[in-house]
């Protein structure tokens, strides 16, 4: 990025309290900025998907995929 702006997202305070860390901050700000160039309606949507694709690509079922965000969300809960 040759050229910044800094913009203001409202975010959860945990959100925000690991953003303070210069490095992740800088580090978001680049997958915001390569989501939007994507030019895409709903970034987000196509982030996933390329996700999903990547990780078909490497072998992966959608049913391992799935159990593996399972288990990511259930590790999260406790």
């Amino acid at each position: 990025m040759n050229e910044v702006v800094r913009i203001e997202i409202p975010v959860a305070p945990a959100t925000a309290e690991a953003l303070a860390d210069d490095h992740r901050r800088a580090a978001v700000g680049r997958l915001i900025d390569r989501l939007m160039l994507r030019g895409t309606e709903d970034p987000l949507a196509a982030l996933l998907e390329a996700t999903s694709a990547q990780a078909r690509d490497a072998g992966l079922t959608d049913e391992e995929i799935d159990e593996e965000l399972a288990a990511y969300n259930a590790e999260r809960r406790t």
